[in-house]
């Protein structure tokens, strides 16, 4: 690996290090570990604001947890339209026979 690195003009390890994606390499156990570690620190936290809060307040919100390799982000749900809701409730309920 050094040798590849070694190997590269300066434009290219300047290229490479601007378009790199770290978040899609391989993690090590011990990285996976942090990860988790860190996800639960952020809880923690969020937890421990909500608590000393005051209850009227705005509540922050959750935190994110860190992005690992091959994981998706959590895709917002979509919402359905009434129309979509009728037709389900309409189903629901014998509609379809």
């Amino acid at each position: 690996m050094t040798a590849m690195r070694n190997a590269l003009s300066d434009e290219e390890y300047a290229a490479q290090a601007e378009k790199g994606q770290p978040e899609r390499a391989r993690w090590s156990h011990l990285e996976q570990l942090i990860a988790g570690v860190y996800d639960r620190l952020g809880t923690v936290q969020h937890v421990l604001i909500c608590a000393n809060s005051d209850s009227k307040s705005k509540r922050p919100k959750a935190p994110e947890p860190m992005p690992r390799p091959g994981i998706r982000a959590a895709q917002p749900k979509q919402k359905i339209s009434n129309e979509q809701a009728d037709t389900i409730f309409r189903l629901i309920n014998g509609g379809a026979a």
